[in-house]
This record gives C-alpha cells, structure tokens and sequence, in this order.
C-alpha cells in the first residue's frame, strides 16, 4: 500500500516525461547491477564484459532467453548483496504497482521515450519508493536498453529462482470456490508426501468458475484433473463411443 501511495504521487512527472542475452552477457550486466554508471553507452556495451569473481555465485537453476539473462542477473547482485529477500519483495511490488497504474504501463512499453528520459523516470521512482541500490541500478539497465517492457517477465523468471533457492515447489490448485483452511492443509500435506523431503511446498490458489466443481492441481510438469468439468467430458465421450455387442 505504501509503495502504491509513492508510485501515485510520481505519476504526474511521468506525464510530463512522456510529454516533454548468453552467460557473458548476464556475468556483465550483473557487473553493472553491482558496479552501476551513468554512460548509456557502457551498458548497452555489457556483453563484451565478464569477471572470474563473478562466477564464484551460481543461480540455483539454470534459465535461458533475454527474460532469463536479466533474471539471472538480478538474483546474482542480489546475493551478493546480501538483499535477495528485498530485492524480490521490491520487485514484486513494482509489478504490481505498474499493473494498477496505466500511465506507468503505457510508459515502461513505449519505445518513443528517449533513453535518458526513462533513466531519469527510474531514478525519481527508485528515489521516491525508496529502492535498494540493487533493484534501481537493475531497473536503470533495463531503462537504458529498453527492456522495462519485459519486466513481468522477468519478475516471473526470477520467482523461480527465488524458490529454486528457498527449496520452495509451487504447487497451483484450481477450485471454484476458495478451499477451507483444513482443506488447504490436508492438500499441501498430500503434495509434501509426493514431492518427498528436502522441497517445500508452496501452494497457490486460483477461483475458476468454468471447472463446474472439483480441482485442478499442477506442480513440477504434473497435473492433476479432478475437476467435473473434466469428469463431464470423459463421461460424454464414453457415452458416445458405439458398444460392443460381441463382449455381451
């Protein structure tokens, strides 16, 4: 709530700005996230760049695409940092903050902005919610080479990381309606039983009223369809396969 409070009051100067990727290229822009500069130039240039104590820290899993490059980035000058946890609950509440505003959607995705205007946009927000160094100078990279476009993305890819490093497996269950409490327990329990020691479940509900009843429950590359919507479908196409007189 307050953060959202802070990325209100800076939408007016976001109105008046918008007036007026391979394993060296993580190691560099991971240099630049710890190392930051204000020459537009250098980062563009980060490919180029890598360092032997950078290797020292590795990500818990391995993630590939331009989305995965950045994320990787960020969770590495996070842990050495030592701010991981802020830098993902920062993270987080700017994604959500720019779903809620549309001016800082419209901009984060408009190309047209010069590169030092949004720079100079991502500064003031860093300043006025109150960013750690980390996430300001990771965003200040993405400004310069504009890629805050993709930074649901990569929100989402460095969630998995965050998790890979917790030990933590997301388990998605879909109901029509919420579970009960002791529902929900027994459920995550159930799912600690298969996933075995040494992983912890974390458990995400989503309302889907087009289920008809029943859940649905996906974690890892299982799923598991118990929903009557499902049950509704094998039950009409049994019903319409044509019987067999000769087992009669």
């Amino acid at each position: 709530m307050a953060l959202a409070g802070r990325m209100r009051s800076i939408i007016p100067h976001f109105n008046q700005l918008l007036k007026s990727e391979s394993q060296t290229q993580r190691t560099a822009l991971l240099r630049s996230l710890l190392c930051p500069t204000n020459s537009v130039q250098v980062s563009r240039n980060y490919s180029t760049a890598s360092t032997k104590n950078e290797e020292k820290v590795k990500v818990p899993l391995a993630l590939f695409g331009g989305s995965g490059n950045y994320a990787s980035a960020l969770y590495l000058a996070a842990v050495k940092a030592n701010v991981l946890d802020k830098v993902e609950t920062e993270l987080l509440d700017l994604v959500a903050a720019s779903q809620r505003s549309a001016t800082f959607s419209q901009f984060t995705r408009d190309l047209s902005v010069p590169a030092d205007t949004r720079v100079k946009a991502i500064n003031d927000i860093s300043a006025a919610a109150k960013f750690s160094e980390v996430i300001k100078n990771f965003l200040v990279v993405l400004a310069e080479n504009g890629r805050l476009r993709y930074i649901d993305s990569i929100a989402k890819r460095f969630l998995e990381l965050t998790m890979a490093h917790r030990g933590e497996v997301k388990a998605i269950v879909t109901t029509v309606i919420p579970l009960p409490p002791e529902e929900e327990k027994e459920l995550k329990e159930t799912l600690q039983d298969i996933i075995g020691q040494g992983k912890k479940v974390k458990l995400e509900q989503k309302i889907d009223p087009s289920i008809l009843g029943g859940l649905v429950v996906e974690f890892g590359e299982k799923v598991f369809d118990m929903s009557i919507k499902t049950r509704a479908r094998q039950m009409e196409r049994f019903l319409r396969e044509p019987a067999n007189l000769d087992s009669l």
